[in-house]
């Protein structure tokens, strides 16, 4: 292995009444000490993070497209990033929002994990949102910091379409990009937004029985290829009744976890708009997600694709305009 938005309705996932947030832990109330001790040292001067403090470096540079809910509006944060400070504050753990790739050619050591809502090739100035580029050996640094370090990494949705490997886009690739080879995964296209389901194939991973077995969401949902075989999958995504020719395929992971090195990685394709992030079954995946990167619970990282979404690889996949 190498190295490496319809806009519409609210919906609602349809799994009864929906969930309630995870039960808050000691770990939430000794955020608020936490945060009080983060304000004084703040007036003295730089703050330096101390070993029982979790800090998730959130990056949301767009060197392909910038979805909205990742824009900001002057020094403002978007609404994804904001609601990661929401599931920071309730769950207990410190969120650092950028877009600036130079953050990775300095010292990652105060951060516990990553989490990326990134496009394109990083190594670019963003398209869209003028951010400064990350650097070869910034990501040399990323990748190093996960599979040596063991720190966390958590990718939403367009996560997966960061990166990505060369050769044929319609197909797997044999030689996949060193961030891809991270992940397990990578984007292929999407179709329009619609609702579809998500079948829930491990309801052990910690926080997700009230998901059942599965629920409906709307979303702009992605096609997926180059999964790694060793990837525990959590959702699979149902393609029976899917619009649009880029979805006739039989059914393919959407949301996994697994080890890269020492590091835990926590991928969802879920994630596109303001209403998906506003969702509270969206909210539990990721929350448990990152909290498992975290290394706040315990998991089967078993690899199981082959088992629960057998046919999730194809010679050649369908493709079409999103």
């Amino acid at each position: 292995m190498s190295e490496a938005e319809r806009e519409g309705n609210s919906e609602r996932a349809r799994i009864g009444s929906g969930p309630s947030a995870p039960t808050e832990t000691a770990s939430t109330r000794r955020e608020v000490l936490v945060g009080f001790a983060g304000a004084l040292a703040a007036l003295a001067g730089p703050r330096v993070a101390r070993a029982r403090d979790r800090r998730l470096l959130a990056f949301t540079k767009s060197s392909g497209f910038q979805h909205p809910v990742i824009r900001r509006d002057g020094e403002a944060l978007g609404f994804a990033e904001r609601t990661l400070e929401d599931l920071g504050r309730k769950y207990g753990f410190e969120v650092v929002a950028t877009k600036d790739g130079r953050i990775f050619d300095r010292s990652l050591d105060d951060y516990d994990a990553f989490f990326f809502y990134t496009t394109g090739d990083l190594l670019t100035e963003g398209r869209a949102d003028g951010s400064p580029a990350m650097s070869a050996k910034g990501k040399r640094n990323l990748l190093k910091a996960i599979r040596k370090d063991g720190k966390g990494f958590v990718g939403s949705h367009c996560a997966s379409d960061t990166f990505h490997s060369a050769g044929e886009h319609n197909a797997d690739n044999a030689e996949r990009d060193e961030y891809i080879a991270m992940l397990g995964g990578e984007f292929l296209t999407h179709g329009a937004p619609q609702e579809a389901r998500m079948r829930v194939v491990d309801s052990t991973f910690p926080g997700w029985r009230p998901l059942g077995e599965g629920f409906e969401l709307h979303d702009e949902w992605y096609s997926l290829k180059n999964f790694d075989p060793d990837i525990h999958v959590l959702l699979v995504q149902e393609t029976d009744g899917m619009q649009g020719a880029v979805y006739q395929r039989p059914p393919y992971p959407a949301t996994w976890l697994r080890y890269y090195g020492a590091g835990r990685v926590f991928y969802t394709s879920m994630g596109h708009g303001e209403d998906v992030w506003s969702n509270d079954v969206f909210q539990r995946v990721l929350s448990t997600g990152i909290l498992w990167t975290l290394r706040d619970s315990e998991a089967d990282v078993s690899p199981n694709v082959k088992r629960v979404a057998p046919r999730a690889s194809l010679e050649r996949y369908p493709s079409g305009n999103p």
